[in-house]
């Protein structure tokens, strides 16, 4: 399933936070966002999920969901949102439970996720017993579980220090390699967008706006650590993020 976004605008009162975003998610890519602070990439992630309505403008799903997707949309927030009283099986198995699963039916589901996010081992513990990679796995895994069309990510790696970044970047590289799948990928992080965007969108300041879409077409698991090309690219995000960077800190710092 694909998303296109048509000329979406919102503001929140008098502050206009997004201005005419048309952009098209295609299935089996990561779509990356990135841009200074306040300029509405996680905004245009929650408008895309439904979690809000735009003020104008539409989000279009072409094509249909797999047929056994539960949530066709699922986000993985920052903060892992999990409950501390369920070990990680009872945290994935929550999201089946809605959908009336349980059972032999929900164990074939769950032992799946949990190979695939390397969380076999460690299926009984509880949130307080994980550091937070593993927390965050867990959040990826519960996502899995439903089979998502899209997963729309808030900067799911803003939390974990930098080591455990790139082991979630090198997890979540293997997890699409396995298996291609759809994501919008919010970041402030560009050696996170490079490393995983095959569409990276370099949003303005407020009100965002689209000023580039850069691809990647090299392989996701061809680009590694201090890859010269990926830097390369890196640079140029950053150039075109710099003064619209400085721009939006003035901006605030008069507010």
């Amino acid at each position: 399933m694909d998303i296109r976004l048509d000329a979406i605008s919102h503001s929140y009162g008098d502050t206009e936070v997004l201005r005419d975003i048309s952009l098209d998610i295609p299935a089996g890519r990561i779509v990356c966002l990135v841009g200074p602070s306040g300029c509405g990439k996680s905004t245009l992630l929650r408008l895309t999920g439904g979690l809000e309505r735009a003020d104008a403008g539409r989000v279009l799903q072409l094509g249909t969901p797999p047929a056994d997707s539960l949530n066709p949309l699922t986000f993985v927030f920052q903060d892992f949102a999990l409950l501390p009283w369920r070990t990680v099986h009872g945290n994935i198995s929550l999201v089946l439970e809605d959908h009336g699963i349980r059972g032999k039916a929900a164990e074939v589901i769950i032992t799946d996720v949990l190979a695939r996010t390397k969380l076999t081992d460690f299926e009984q513990a509880l949130p307080r017993q994980l550091s937070g990679g593993m927390k965050q796995r867990v959040a990826i895994a519960r996502a899995l579980a439903v089979n998502p069309a899209v997963m729309l990510m808030d900067e799911p790696l803003s939390a974990l220090d930098s080591q455990t970044r790139e082991l979630l970047m090198d997890d979540l590289v293997a997890l699409w390699v396995r298996q291609p799948f759809t994501s919008v990928y919010v970041t402030h992080n560009l050696a996170e967008a490079v490393r995983l965007g095959h569409k990276i969108v370099v949003l303005s300041r407020r009100p965002g706006q689209i000023c580039e879409v850069v691809e990647i077409d090299k392989p996701l698991d061809q680009r590694g650590y201090a890859d010269p090309e990926l830097e390369t690219v890196q640079k140029h995000l950053w150039t075109l993020m710099r003064d619209e960077a400085r721009a939006a800190d003035a901006e605030l710092l008069h507010v």
